[in-house]
């Protein structure tokens, strides 16, 4: 529950401009999607797919790390890492069916991309469901384990001699394709009020210097009322 006199007292201390950029942006944000990145170890790949999610209003980003720590580069990123949700799974060496079992649980289909012979086509995939696309490693895909959790596959329409895309091209390919028809269809894809208040305030702490000592000044000034 978000503490609504902390988040008024918080705004204060931005402009009238910032707030309602944050705003417009909430009213594209989708949960209805997800990416999960399953060891991609360039970090200009994975800096890339945070960058894309941003863009097409895909909020939640998760990295599974069996093999790989997932680096993310500022220079490729331009900040957008602040504003995506990454969830990250790196206990033990089954990272996979974990990150696989907690999306099915939240209600998501498993989607792998990969050119497997009996894929569907993107333009064929159907979007009435909440998806989540799993990428995998930059030179060996996807793993067994997505392969054998996944519900279906997917594949984006190729008829040059090259076989694949770069993860981060795939990802941008999918996502623009699959959020444009979202946001054209009667599908509820935007975020609860709920989660947009809550994503406001993690914003609004994101986007002030020095907030932790601005909020610890806040709580004492309660305490002393």
């Amino acid at each position: 529950m978000t503490d609504k006199k902390l988040l008024a007292y918080l705004e204060g201390f931005l402009t009238d401009k910032r707030k309602s950029t944050f705003h417009k942006v909430l009213d594209e944000r989708t949960k209805h999607f997800t990416v999960v990145l399953e060891d991609i170890y360039q970090p200009h790949n994975a800096s890339a797919v945070v960058r894309t999610c941003d863009i097409f209003g895909v909020q939640d980003l998760h990295v599974i790390e069996n093999r790989y720590i997932n680096r993310v580069s500022k220079y490729v990123t331009k900040g957008a890492q602040k504003w995506i949700t990454t969830k990250r799974y790196k206990t033990d060496g089954d990272n996979t069916t974990t990150c696989l079992n907690q999306l099915k649980k939240e209600g998501y289909q498993i989607i792998a991309t990969s050119p497997h012979a009996d894929a569907s086509l993107l333009q064929d995939f159907k979007i009435d469901k909440k998806t989540a696309f799993v990428f995998g490693a930059e030179a060996t895909g996807i793993s067994d384990t997505v392969k054998e959790n996944s519900d279906s596959f997917l594949k984006i329409p190729m008829v040059g001699f090259t076989e694949s895309f770069n993860i981060s091209v795939a990802a941008a390919i999918i996502l623009q394709d699959v959020t444009t028809r979202l946001k054209r269809s009667n599908i509820k894809w935007q975020l609860s009020s709920q989660e947009k208040e809550m994503l406001y305030l993690q914003w609004i702490k994101e986007t002030i210097k020095n907030v932790d000592k601005i909020e610890e000044r806040y709580h004492l000034n309660l305490k002393n009322e």
